[in-house]
């Protein structure tokens, strides 16, 4: 009858000023006459008529086109006129299939006010994220004594991390001492997983491990290296094909930083030390000095004034932050918390990002779907154009993990509809699709699936046993399988892929297991990798479901040179799909028979090449 992932151009989301074509199919011998599209924008409402009418496949086809000129979120529904002249009233289902009924849920529509680009770059390959302390070190001793830190240094790479234990702080202090040198050297390693982005966390200077304290934005760490050691980074990873993203941390400071100097580590005198500090007015306070407005209660992390000039300075003006890491040769930033940001900051940030490099990736921090997330009481214009090129996705993170885990399929496809028909195809294509953060439990023990033990102490020293473990990695193969095939570019959280075990922060942050790695997992993600290069014009493509029922997912990838069929089974039973047409195995140049079987946690692709079938009803 319709859904918008295949009945309306543009794909996903629109914008201000074009032609949006719809078309709404019906028996044949319905008795509705015509139909219409109601769009409202609160309680603002247009109404067009699909006008053109076919005949096809014993079908009456109704298609039209409007334009809207005011950007933000619409919503819409469909009213057919019988030719007694009643009104039936077509609303949406969960899936986003139309639904004959009464006060049935509206369908979104998202208006951008720009005609969003995102680089082509980056719309293949894969994203891999490091932790920076814990993914390989070199001289990592040697280093550490140079570096004059605070904490505690671990000697041997396997040592336990340190964590919150009862009537302890929780510093964040202990270090291993993973570093760009590291990095350079794992080079090949990351080559053969297909990674064309390197994700890192923090690298600024910090005085913990995972450096969103920052203590000066224009220094690297010095237990990760030097300026000279950062730039031989990037510029050997842009040799192997690898571009470099920065994590950029701009709502908030660290205490024991240059700018605020709680700790009075600094020569230069610090907010917190005196109101006649030059960084006075970058922070709030609500009682001087101990009282301060900082992120979700952390004082050791205190907000910053993202109006007061001086810091605004700092981080958008000549040679500040943006500039000045971009002449390392750097190609995008992710950035932290951006909902904790101004929208008039992102928007400028984002300017002076892409003024420096049209090509460049932005990408934001947003958990929910950012079509029509609201922080502080305000909607947030993320898919409006000029604040970020994409998402780390989370909402697909869920979905992936929920269908593997539990087996509903209708609420996949619901979780995947929504996301693809709520952004703009280009910033659906550039999002990160992560099963794993430094911020998530890790994918392998999530997937277990097991209860979680009731101390901390329980969880730290907690591992799967090897039947456990077995079956955890069977259904990371398998999710793995759905992140690299959806819409966007999978992003693999360093050991993910070599097996790696913990529960939540700290605990998901150990050393990369070398020596000890899962080679059958690392097989596999190289096999993932290399699969979508080979088939990367394919996963350009739109994204459609033609089947979901009890485990069982069926969704089309199809792009102006092919179509993939994925058939995708998270029960743990044989499932049988009837295929129409002919299809070719991916892993072969067999034609596939008309019956597919697809065992238990097995994903079945197939594809076939252009042309196809004309089809001219949205041309």
């Amino acid at each position: 009858m319709y859904n918008p992932l295949v009945d309306k151009f543009p794909y996903g989301a629109t914008r201000i000023g074009i032609k949006n074509i719809m078309r709404f199919t019906l028996d044949a011998r319905t008795s509705i006459k015509s139909i219409f599209v109601i769009l409202r924008k609160n309680e603002h409402h247009e109404r067009f008529e699909l006008q053109e009418k076919s005949l096809m496949d014993g079908n009456i086809v109704f298609s039209g086109s409007f334009m809207l000129d005011d950007p933000g979120i619409w919503f819409y529904r469909f009213e057919g006129v019988l030719y007694d002249g009643s009104i039936a009233f077509f609303g949406s289902d969960a899936q986003g299939n139309a639904i004959r009924g009464d006060w049935l849920p509206e369908w979104q529509l998202t208006v951008s006010k720009k005609n969003i680009k995102t680089p082509l770059w980056a719309k293949n390959g894969v994203v891999y994220h490091i932790f920076a302390d814990r993914f390989y070190g070199v001289n990592r001793e040697k280093n550490w004594k140079k570096a004059g830190k605070d904490g505690i240094f671990h000697k041997g790479w396997d040592e336990p991390l340190v964590y919150q234990q009862e009537g302890i702080d929780y510093k964040a202090d202990d270090y291993y001492g993973g570093n760009a040198k590291g990095i350079i050297e794992k080079l090949p390693y990351l080559q053969s997983l297909g990674v064309t982005q390197l994700y890192l966390s923090p690298i600024f200077e910090a005085h913990s491990n995972h450096r969103y304290d920052t203590a000066d934005y224009l220094k690297i760490d010095s237990l990760f290296g030097t300026e000279e050691e950062f730039k031989e980074l990037v510029y050997k990873a842009k040799n192997a094909g690898i571009k470099v993203i920065l994590d950029g941390v701009f709502n908030h400071t660290g205490s024991d930083s240059i700018y605020f100097n709680k700790n009075g580590r600094y020569k230069e005198l610090g907010a917190y030390q005196s109101k006649s500090s030059k960084y006075y007015d970058w922070y709030n306070f609500t009682s001087y000095p101990d009282e301060y407005e900082c992120w979700w209660g952390c004082t050791v992390v205190p907000t910053v004034n993202k109006a007061a000039p001086s810091w605004r300075e700092l981080i958008l003006g000549e040679d500040g932050v943006i500039e000045k890491w971009f002449k390392y040769g750097i190609k995008g930033w992710r950035l932290d918390v951006i909902d904790e940001l101004p929208t008039e900051f992102m928007q400028t940030l984002y300017k002076k990002i892409k003024k420096i490099d049209i090509d460049s990736l932005v990408i934001g921090e947003v958990w929910e779907d950012a079509s029509t997330k609201i922080s502080y009481g305000s909607w947030r214009p993320y898919m409006m154009g000029g604040e970020i090129d994409g998402t780390m996705n989370y909402p697909f993170r869920k979905a992936i993990l929920d269908f593997t885990l539990y087996g509903d399929a209708k609420a996949f496809e619901t979780a995947i509809y929504t996301i693809c028909n709520n952004y703009p195809k280009e910033v659906l294509d550039v999002c990160y699709n992560n099963i794993g953060t430094h911020d998530t439990v890790r994918v392998l023990t999530a997937l277990a699936n097991l209860p979680m033990p009731e101390t901390k102490k329980e969880r730290a020293e907690f591992k799967l046993d090897k039947e456990q473990y077995n079956f955890a990695k069977q259904r990371l193969m398998f999710a793995s399988w759905l992140q690299y095939l959806l819409p966007g570019i999978p992003c693999i959280f360093y050991g993910d892929e070599a097996g790696q075990e913990g529960y939540e922060d700290p605990l998901n942050r150990g050393t990369y297991p070398w020596g000890k790695e899962d080679k059958e997992l690392i097989t596999h993600y190289r096999n993932l990798g290399a699969f979508r290069k080979k088939y990367e014009k394919f996963l350009n493509g739109e994204t459609s479901f033609t089947f979901a029922e009890d485990g069982l997912i069926e969704f089309r990838r199809k792009s102006g040179v092919g179509e993939l069929l994925i058939i995708a089974n998270s029960s743990n039973e044989i499932k049988v799909r009837e295929v129409n047409g002919v299809w070719f195995e991916t892993e072969s140049e067999k034609v596939a028979g008309k019956e597919i079987n697809i065992a238990p946690l097995e994903v079945e692709i197939l594809y076939k090449e252009a042309p196809f079938q004309t089809d001219a009803r949205l041309e």
